[in-house]
């Protein structure tokens, strides 16, 4: 019988300190536990990912004394055997680095592994710093049961789609009687289920049951979920590690299968993976750029309603504080259905009109240019002069500002740069409007009364820049555009039921407007440099803006 230890580690990029003593703790709990196994995942002694951070002469060397001191601690736990993710030098030709796999066990490095797969589509980046390693299998035995040894994407490419190497090949050619996968996957919509459907085929390929194990938290834009997972030699998810939570779980191996395990409930949709993914993004996020408050621009609108109820479940309505700035334009709306929202959620709401701002601006603009200040400009001022209030409270009062523009808008540069793009992340980045609408409702409904007010919900949206705007004076309604953008933005990488559904619609569009698609591309390509200037944006979905879709800005197509 073989007893393992899952360690879903939330690791610091960079804090080898910190990711060490975490590693230790987990080692101590499995020896308590009268562990064989522990199994930590991709790249946990450095944190995933580290980017051109590696290249620092601090990073290897902080990284080999970080390896050093679980090697000591592993003298402590003489019957543990520990796997590691962790950077290992190349001193051959090539990129300088591995990303490599350890086990280490009383002291000593008993195998090492590095990943021959590296990734370089969406967000991933891994051939710019680390070299393929060699086709070479790697394997141990604990507990005489051999055990196969890989790096995620080495096991995501049995049907050798992507790549002329599968390093499955090699390894059962050897006879594992179980594999094991150490793995840094970012969580998005459908990537759960994406995931136990390819290594569901690799399980029953080789009629081989397979251990994955994932990293949790939140880093930069990317929030990993965990939700480690067994499959057994049939295909069969049999057991689902706790989603979204840094946990240490335990399951047990031997001749006849897994054993003596307890799975957790897994996410029942996708408003629920939202809501988790935003809140768990947003603690790490703040935690580790050293905010512990976040203050957001009231509007009385859907999109800055639904960041502050998020931004209260992440950190606490003491943490959170709500500012509404009302022009001439604002609807009595915009200050009520905000005053009303901060009530139900008892944040602190402060109110800071603009008018004579504004007018002040109005004056002094007609002086200097001889000019009256009016239309787009007037509208794009005043989205400007609320994004300075909210960074002059940002600045006094060391709190994180979180701007709140949904997926649709960015898309289409409905947004002022140096306005409401202002910030320092975005929760709603990578959500479209009428996912906005659907989150809020669900949000409503898990809370069982009306956090965020109905007429919130209800009312018409509106920049509230001009009198009597509508979002509808110049786009199309969110539940075509959101198609169309979809359709654009990420087509074949929807799920095959969602890109069936979005094409189809698309070919009937074209039929009653046919221009309607190509002004949206249009738009799209416009403002591309207002989202490269824009802040972070947690990613939800395959294909969010950031380094996950890399476009030029100066290009005519």
């Amino acid at each position: 019988m073989l007893k393992i230890a899952i360690k879903q580690m939330n690791s610091t990029v960079a804090d080898f300190t910190g990711n060490t003593n975490m590693m230790i703790d987990a080692m101590q709990a499995a020896a308590r536990k009268s562990t064989d196994l522990l199994v930590f995942p991709e790249l946990s002694l450095c944190g995933y990912y580290p980017y051109d951070l590696i290249y620092e002469p601090f990073f290897i060397h902080q990284s080999d004394q970080a390896l050093s001191h679980l090697l000591e601690a592993s003298n402590q736990f003489p019957e543990l055997t520990s796997i590691i993710g962790t950077v290992r030098r190349n001193k051959g030709s090539g990129n300088p680095f591995y990303n490599a796999l350890v086990v280490i066990s009383n002291g000593k490095v008993i195998a090492e592994y590095y990943k021959q797969l590296l990734p370089t589509y969406n967000v991933f980046d891994e051939r710019r710093h680390f070299e393929p390693g060699p086709a070479v299998p790697c394997l141990i035995t604990v507990n005489n049961i051999k055990i196969g040894l890989l790096i995620c994407e080495d096991s995501w490419n049995d049907s050798e789609r992507k790549y002329t190497v599968n390093p499955f090949r090699a390894l059962v050619v050897q006879k594992p009687e179980l594999l094991i996968i150490i793995n840094a996957s970012p969580s998005n919509i459908g990537k759960r289920e994406q995931r136990h459907n390819i290594l569901s085929n690799v399980a029953r390929h080789y009629q081989l049951p397979l251990l994955s194990v994932n990293s949790v938290g939140g880093q930069d834009s990317l929030v990993f979920d965990g939700a480690s997972f067994a499959i057994n030699d049939k295909g069969v998810v049999i057991y689902e590690a706790a989603q979204f939570t840094a946990t240490q779980e335990y399951i047990c191996f031997d001749a006849q299968g897994f054993k003596n395990y307890s799975s957790s409930p897994c996410t029942s949709s996708n408003n629920e993976l939202a809501f988790k993914q935003i809140i768990l993004g947003l603690r790490d996020y703040s935690r580790r750029c050293g905010f512990n408050k976040v203050v957001i621009g009231l509007s009385g609108g859907i999109d800055s309603a639904l960041t502050l109820t998020l931004a209260v479940d992440a950190l606490s309505a003491d943490n959170v504080i709500g500012i509404t700035m009302p022009s001439v334009f604002s609807s009595k709306g915009s200050v009520s259905d905000s005053k009303k929202l901060c009530e139900n959620l008892g944040v602190k709401l402060i109110n800071h009109p603009i008018k004579q701002l504004v007018e002040q601006y109005s004056i002094d603009f007609s002086k200097a240019f001889n000019k009256t200040l009016q239309g787009l400009t007037l509208e794009n001022l005043q989205a400007r002069i609320r994004g300075t209030i909210l960074m002059e409270y940002s600045n006094e009062f060391d709190a994180l500002l979180l701007s709140t523009g949904n997926k649709s808008e960015i898309s289409i540069g409905y947004c002022t740069l140096y306005g409401d793009t202002n910030g320092g992340l975005n929760l709603l980045g990578d959500l479209y409007k009428t996912e906005v609408y659907s989150l809020s409702e669900y949000i409503n409904n898990r809370a069982g009364y009306d956090v965020i007010p109905m007429n919130i919900i209800n009312k018409e949206p509106s920049a509230e820049l001009a009198v009597n705007q509508k979002d509808t004076d110049t786009l199309p309604p969110y539940e075509v555009l959101d198609e169309i953008l979809k359709y654009l933005i990420e087509g074949k990488q929807l799920s095959e039921i969602e890109y069936a559904h979005v094409k189809n619609y698309i070919t009937q569009l074209d039929e009653t407007d046919p221009a309607l698609v190509n002004k949206v591309r249009k738009m799209i390509a416009h403002n591309e440099y207002k989202r490269f200037q824009a802040p972070p944006i947690i990613r939800l979905r395959a294909r969010a803006f950031g380094n996950g879709r890399q476009m030029p800005i100066t290009a005519k197509y």
